[in-house]
């Protein structure tokens, strides 16, 4: 590990909270919301330069910053960033951003507080990303809760937004039950392994509990219980629910961070799999299959919707079944793809649900009947939107496409019958996403709503161009992505093939 001599991941992560709090405490509205734009535009910068100044040649955690917070526990404040995780700060920073000018013109109630809101969100975000102290991710990983909460509650668009807030909640704190007691299985693991005292010889360190052996009685039981709590925040059938469900009836820019934004998926690859790695291996089966029917089951059901949000929202969730997949396969290619593909989560589905919202704004509606001759009224939005729903099937010249590719081509190393539902996913996906487009773009115009809808304004253009941009060079030069994340993805799947062996002692870092 490297450690910073200057904290700049703890500036990426408290700039968003600094913000949260001066807009919320600023009385002038325009002036909040200018505020807003100002502390995420100076957080998309700071995520770039971690980016840009990221070596990718080594895969040991860079910028760590350790401090000692709860001493009688041993629990650090202890950060930093990897391969795996450093592509993740601009995205999230990029993708608040995006959903904080979308917010402009929709947002007329309590509008400081929303702002305030989604920068408090992307703060703890980001902490997510970054945490290496396995208590300090859980406090992040629960309090992205109050802040979705009241977003869902208070500015939903459904009449049952405040249903939809608790059940959201509930899901999630059933998550975090299994998540917390693999995580204490943990660090009593590493005390008896030392043959200490509780709570002296607790940690809760992920780079000394990544080297602490787990006894073959605990590494099903820790990955199950890790699998769990991540399963309903990917979301992945049966706890998939709550995200139709909060498509719905909550604001469209929140849903656009929580499908674009799959924590879940990162947990299982961050947490899950290399702290039980043994277990990972036993099990890789079961976990592909679960993708496979996450995959196949969502996107049938997505095929018989007729309202764009709750579409875009089963599409996410079998695009996570797809990831889960590619992890399943324990290789290479499987693991840079799902990577990718949690990337392009934020830069595809996050953007097809911001172009959901502005169609929900000027229409009252994203139900299909309500649509129809798009097209002709709206060409930019129309423009945009298409692009999005190609990479969104992995068309090449588009980051879907080398994302999929990568998957597919993992899967047939590592299970090739389940390639077969992979493929049939693919043909899936097209045709949903091509029979709502061909209906509500280029279907007949029956609405006189639709006739005098507005297109896109100069900010709402610029906005969706941002990400356009991304998807068309990532799609063209993929291995500026791939190249960030090469060694340490090959760290992360020898830890997986050659887990650590159970010895007297145990090295701590």
């Amino acid at each position: 590990m490297s450690n910073a001599s200057f904290p700049l991941l703890s500036l990426i992560i408290f700039i968003p909270l600094l913000g949260a709090l001066a807009v919320a405490l600023t009385c002038n509205i325009r002036l909040a919301k200018n505020l807003a734009l100002l502390f995420a535009t100076l957080e998309l910068i700071a995520t770039i330069i971690v980016v840009w100044c990221f070596n990718s040649a080594g895969h040991a955690y860079q910028w760590v910053e350790h401090y000692e917070w709860i001493p009688s526990l041993n629990i650090s404040y202890l950060i930093g960033v990897d391969g795996i995780s450093v592509l993740f700060l601009p995205m999230s920073a990029l993708l608040t951003l995006m959903a904080i000018v979308a917010s402009w013109q929709s947002v007329q109630q309590l509008s400081r507080l929303h702002f305030a809101l989604l920068l408090a969100l992307e703060g703890v975000t980001i902490g997510v990303f970054l945490a290496l102290d396995m208590a300090l991710f859980f406090l992040f990983w629960e309090l992205t809760l109050p802040p979705i909460f009241f977003l869902i509650s208070l500015w939903g668009i459904g009449s049952g937004r405040r249903r939809a807030a608790l059940k959201y909640t509930l899901f999630m704190l059933f998550g975090g039950v299994p998540l917390l007691f693999g995580i204490i299985i943990l660090a009593v693991n590493h005390a008896n392994v030392l043959g200490g005292s509780i709570p002296h010889d607790l940690t809760f360190s992920l780079p000394v509990l990544l080297a602490t052996p787990l006894p073959d009685h605990l590494q099903a039981v820790v990955f199950l219980l890790l699998l769990l709590g991540f399963a309903v925040k990917a979301p992945l059938v049966p706890f998939h629910t709550w995200l139709p469900t909060v498509a719905i009836e909550g604001p469209t820019q929140l849903t656009a961070l929580l499908t674009g934004l799959k924590l879940g998926a990162f947990g299982i690859i961050r947490f899950a799999m290399p702290l039980a790695p043994s277990a990972a291996v036993q099990y890789s089966w079961v976990l592909g299959i679960l993708g496979a029917i996450t995959l196949i089951y969502s996107a049938l059901i997505a095929l018989q919707q007729t309202n764009l949000r709750r579409l875009l929202a089963y599409a996410s969730i079998s695009h996570v079944g797809l990831v889960i997949v590619g992890i399943a396969s324990l290789n290479i290619q499987g693991l840079q793809g799902a990577i990718f593909q949690l990337l392009n989560f934020t830069m595809i589905s996050g953007s097809l649900m911001l172009v959901a919202g502005f169609i929900q704004h000027r229409l009252g509606s994203t139900e299909v009947i309500h649509l129809g001759g798009l097209a002709k009224v709206m060409p930019r939005l129309t423009c945009f939107y298409f692009l999005y729903a190609l990479a969104s099937i992995g068309l090449p010249g588009t980051s879907g496409f080398p994302a999929e590719l990568l998957l597919i081509i993992s899967t047939l190393r590592a299970h090739s019958s389940i390639s077969v539902a992979i493929l049939f996913g693919a043909v899936l996906s097209a045709a949903y996403m091509l029979s709502f487009t061909r209906r509500a773009f280029f279907g007949p115009m029956t609405q006189a709503s639709v006739k005098q809808v507005q297109d896109l304004r100069p900010r709402e253009l610029s906005l969706l161009s941002i990400s356009a941009l991304l998807i068309l060079a990532f799609g063209f030069f993929p291995n500026t992505l791939l190249k960030i994340n090469q060694t340490t993805a090959e760290a992360w799947l020898s830890r997986i093939m050659t887990p650590p062996v159970l010895t007297s002692n145990v090295e701590q870092n």
